[in-house]
């Protein structure tokens, strides 16, 4: 008895010692190098290059979206990444989207990447249903963007710190801009804006 009880104690300390994924763990989506896992639009694709380990988003409009054949599919999610903007710049982040050729996406919601951009909608806004005119972050300076997805309930955050709640109301019509499902994808804006995203990661909250 008591041999098998110090077996028993010896696996049970084995067990807390190694390291056991679980479903939501953190998924690198940028190896820094290169832009495999991704799918740029074929509207300008020369727009998103990688430069020292950084996405640089530079150039005429243009979308990437994340998946080999840019249809990731996530539902309730955290998405972060490290962003740092330029003076002027106009980026976003799309999530619940779709992959198309050109245009801006049909589907999901935009998080608005804007310090000093012309736009009012600043940084932190889901583009057109809850937007923010304080600018949270600096020109210039790296900051870590969280989107995190529950149900019906969208939360940015800017290094740590909550900047945007919106809770999709049970009334909302927009078929296409809409909570679904759906993949990331990064935006280039327009040719006057120099936008640089690193560290990007994503976990899902579906059991």
């Amino acid at each position: 008895m008591f041999k098998n009880t110090k077996l028993i104690l010896s696996l049970f300390a084995v067990l807390l010692l190694t390291p056991v994924a679980q479903a939501g763990d953190w998924v690198s989506m940028f190896d820094g190098k290169s832009l495999q896992g991704w799918k740029a639009s074929t509207e300008n694709p020369e727009t998103f290059t990688v430069e020292d380990g950084t996405i640089k988003v530079f150039g005429p409009r243009a979308h990437l979206f994340y998946g080999a054949d840019g249809n990731s599919k996530f539902t309730n999610f955290e998405f972060e990444c490290e962003v740092k903007t330029t003076e002027g710049a106009n980026s976003g982040i799309f999530f619940h989207t779709s992959y198309q050729d050109k245009g801006w996406p049909s589907y999901g919601y935009e998080a608005q990447v804007n310090a000093t951009h012309e736009d009012w909608r600043k940084s932190g806004s889901v583009y057109g249903v809850k937007d923010l005119r304080e600018i949270a972050h600096k020109d210039n300076e790296w900051f870590t963007y969280l989107i995190k997805v529950e149900g019906k309930k969208v939360t940015i955050k800017f290094n740590g710190e909550v900047v945007n709640e919106y809770i999709e109301p049970a009334d909302h019509t927009w078929k296409k801009k809409c909570l679904r499902t759906g993949t990331i994808a990064i935006q280039g804006h327009d040719p006057k804006s120099l936008v640089y995203f690193r560290n990007l990661r994503i976990r899902s909250l579906d059991s």
